[in-house]
């Protein structure tokens, strides 16, 4: 069922996205009054924006009611980093919850990564699949961009703290959720590394491997070299060799998983 439920989180994405990027479609746009009398469209409009939300909301739904169903004996997990509630199946109520928060979860995943694509700021036009989503977000200052992961962790899980803790049972004071909510705040970075790790890789591939003058790749080096330019100043390089990559890729696993199981250790620690 994990695997059903990750196919199923991407295609509510792709729903999210086309409702967002949608009105950015000229065909949808209205035609100038001047131009209604020899410009018509060849069929009627029938898909609007909220019809989407429709059909997003449903898919949460239904899907709810398949893994009820189905699977009474499975249990869902969040996957926050830090902390992974979980879900009983054979209760609709919970499943419900969990199709949803799933999804958020996923959503989640998604903007934290284009985030840091935004801080980046790759060439165009490629870097313009990130503006779509992000919308005036990638036009903030580069300080508030990289606190909103934080902030917007912190602030999802302190007020999902309350449903969260009925729904398992858990009771919890005010600082404890606080302070819960700061560690998961700290959690949602770790999310950069597979962003991180996909163009380090990437760039790694195509320094052998020619694969033609395509944007994609001009942005794939593009980023990688900005993220490699605090190792430029060591001798990396053998011949045609650059090891910077393959170091880079290196120092940030191990930075990810060394924060990781210390945050881990720090949640584990805080007291209930």
């Amino acid at each position: 069922m994990g695997y059903v439920d990750f196919i199923l989180n991407l295609a509510g994405l792709l729903l999210w996205l086309n409702w967002r990027s949608i009105r950015f479609d000229p065909l949808v746009k209205r035609t100038p009054a001047t131009l209604m009398g020899t410009l018509r469209p060849a069929a009627p409009k029938k898909l609007r924006r909220w019809h989407l939300l429709v059909f997003l909301a449903g898919l949460l739904f239904l899907r709810a009611i398949l893994y009820r169903w189905l699977a009474p004996f499975w249990i869902g997990q969040l996957d926050l980093m830090v902390t992974a509630p979980t879900f009983r199946s054979d209760v609709f109520g919970r499943m419900l919850a969990f199709s949803f928060l799933s999804f958020g979860q996923t959503l989640g995943v998604f903007f934290i990564g284009l985030i840091f694509l935004s801080l980046l700021a790759g060439p165009e036009p490629v870097h313009s699949l990130v503006k779509v989503p992000l919308g005036r977000v990638d036009g903030w200052p580069r300080w508030a961009r990289l606190l909103l992961p934080f902030g917007a962790a912190a602030l999802a899980w302190l007020l999902l703290s309350w449903p969260l803790g009925w729904l398992q049972g858990l009771p919890a004071t005010m600082t404890l959720r606080i302070e819960q909510s700061v560690v998961v705040g700290l959690g949602s970075y770790l999310i950069w590394k597979f962003p991180a790790g996909a163009i380090l890789a990437l760039h790694l591939l195509n320094s052998y491997i020619y694969f033609g003058r395509h944007p994609f790749w001009k942005y794939v080096n593009a980023t990688a070299q900005t993220m490699l330019s605090p190792l430029k100043k060591f001798p990396l390089r053998a011949g045609k060799v650059d090891f910077a990559p393959v170091l880079a890729l290196v120092l940030l696993f191990l930075a990810a998983e060394c924060a990781g199981r210390g945050l881990n250790l720090l949640y584990a620690r805080l007291p209930f």
